[in-house]
């Protein structure tokens, strides 16, 4: 067995559907001056990870990122699986706070008497709301939260126009 089906057995089959949507929205490498992030590769971006070789970075290395640094550490796996993959997904390009913002903007939007906070943690009270809230109901709403969120970022950056386009696409996967 090599090493990358060895690695990829340790990883939960919620998370390798979700990181394939990652990869497949981030694709490889990318050095966009606009992008905040600088150098890119599957998404991982040599800002935020300023150890890593991102030029040399492999998929595998990637998956493995993801799953430690992302699912693990913000504790993605412990929502549905659509809504977790999704929170995830908008996490890798908007930042955790601020999809976990938009998933508990959701959240309220389905439920008008939901007193949820804002406040962009994964909590004990999101989980419930989101384990109990309609499944399509929450996926349209993170839709339309996310999609308001980039068109802010838009609005407010000086290059947020050229992305628009691309993020608008990845709000409404």
């Amino acid at each position: 067995m090599d090493k990358s089906s060895s690695a990829r057995d340790a990883y939960s089959p919620e998370f390798l559907s979700a990181v394939e949507r990652v990869l497949a929205d981030e694709g490889g490498y990318s050095f966009n001056p606009a992008d905040p992030g600088g150098a890119t590769k599957f998404g991982i971006s040599a800002r935020s990870n300023p150890g890593v070789d991102i030029a040399a970075l492999t998929r595998d290395d990637a998956i493995e990122i993801y799953w430690r640094e992302w699912w693990h550490r913000f504790g993605f796996a412990r929502l549905p699986d659509a809504v977790a993959s999704k929170t995830f997904d908008l996490s890798v390009n908007i930042g955790a706070g601020h999809a976990i913002k938009c998933l508990q903007r959701a959240l309220r939007a389905c439920d008008s008497l939901s007193l949820m906070t804002e406040d962009g943690v994964l909590g004990v009270a999101t989980i419930l709301a989101a384990r109990r809230a309609d499944p399509a109901a929450l996926m349209a709403a993170m839709r339309s939260e996310a999609a308001g969120h980039y068109r802010m970022v838009a609005a407010n950056q000086k290059s947020g126009a050229d992305f628009l386009k691309g993020w608008l696409n990845r709000a409404y996967a």
